[in-house]
């Protein structure tokens, strides 16, 4: 039987998964061998502040968001839609006020999660047979979609973003990542070698990005500043969210870490994290593509020398013990 009591127990439980994760990281091996010194980027160009926007803008970018509602919506989001221009002036202003002030809305930081089972066979009294779905109110999706074009727009026009990342960028999906991975195997098999595929997955990723580390990567690799850095650092402090099934809801729930699921930013922002692991497959001369938090690395062998293995292996350490620096976990069961 529902009651809000189960659903304390779901917001428990999906707390505990990402704390239990942080702490079996911080106290593994590798974690203890890594050196944490992270590397200071030096970059010409910096973006400090966001532009202002419009109602010719904003009302492209409200229109073209998806109607899905949140339960902490006041009105439903295709209504919403529809008495646009009768909330056109009050939402510009809370828009470019939030640009102008580098703040996020403190109201718009909770988020409501509702269980899903993984597998419709599963057996749905195993809380670890369920998955939190989030939804996040739809003005702060307005919010997050101005700053995403306009960080977007700055990240291509000076390059920052990993040629070889497929996930939730234009023009790119899964089967870009597949094309471009057959291609290389299938060019190695041509010229009579063998390729060696390595297939990396993650534990609940996005939910256990460290904030600070976040936030020194987009200082200090790809360049945001003033207001944009201050609007980022007030954009992941201070979330939260209720498990909500039915009419019954769980008590609010600090997050401390990760980037919010649901989010518009979350993948953008999860990417950029992600950064500095390309050196490290470039550095051992090998071969990757990623999807979101999915990566492929590969290597061709001749059918006489399999000693480009022992770069391989090398490179795997390097990546387990850069992930558990980074507050990563690799899933040892997929």
């Amino acid at each position: 039987m529902l009651s809000d009591s189960k659903c304390n127990e779901f917001a428990s439980f999906f707390s505990e998964k990402i704390n239990n994760i942080r702490k079996a990281i911080s106290t593994s091996p590798s974690y203890a061998e890594v050196r944490h010194i992270r590397p200071q980027y030096q970059k010409e160009d910096t973006m400090s502040a966001f532009e202002e926007i419009d109602s010719k803008i904003l009302e492209e970018i409200v229109q073209h968001l998806k109607s899905s509602t949140c339960y902490l919506d006041t009105l439903p989001t295709y209504f919403f839609k529809r008495v646009l221009n009768c909330l056109e002036a009050d939402l510009l202003e809370v828009v470019n006020a939030s640009l102008l002030s580098g703040t996020f809305p403190n109201s718009l930081k909770t988020a409501v999660v509702k269980p899903l089972l993984k597998k419709r066979n599963l057996d749905n009294t195993i809380l670890s047979n369920y998955r939190p779905i989030s939804n996040l109110p739809f003005i702060g999706k307005i919010i997050e979609k101005v700053v995403f074009n306009q960080l977007n727009k700055y990240l291509n026009s000076n390059g920052y973003l990993d040629n070889f990342q497929s996930g939730f960028r234009p023009h790119h999906s899964t089967e870009t990542a597949l094309i471009k991975i057959i291609n290389d195997i299938r060019l190695n098999s041509e010229s009579g070698k063998i390729s060696v595929l390595v297939l990396l997955d993650l534990s609940a990723a996005f939910d256990t990005v460290d904030h600070n580390i976040l936030l020194e990567r987009l200082e200090n690799l790809v360049g945001l500043s003033g207001m944009v850095i201050k609007w980022f650092r007030s954009y992941l402090e201070g979330r939260g969210y209720y498990v909500s099934i039915g009419e019954h809801k769980s008590k609010w729930t600090s997050m401390t870490c990760g980037v919010p699921q649901g989010s518009i930013l979350a993948p953008l922002l999860f990417s950029l994290y992600m950064l500095p692991l390309s050196q490290i497959m470039r550095k051992n001369q090998i071969a990757y593509h990623s999807y979101a938090d999915d990566t492929q690395i590969y290597l061709a062998l001749s059918p006489n020398d399999y000693s480009p293995i022992d770069s391989l292996c090398q490179c795997i350490d390097e990546i387990n013990s850069w992930m558990c620096e980074n507050f990563l976990q690799l899933n040892k069961e997929k």
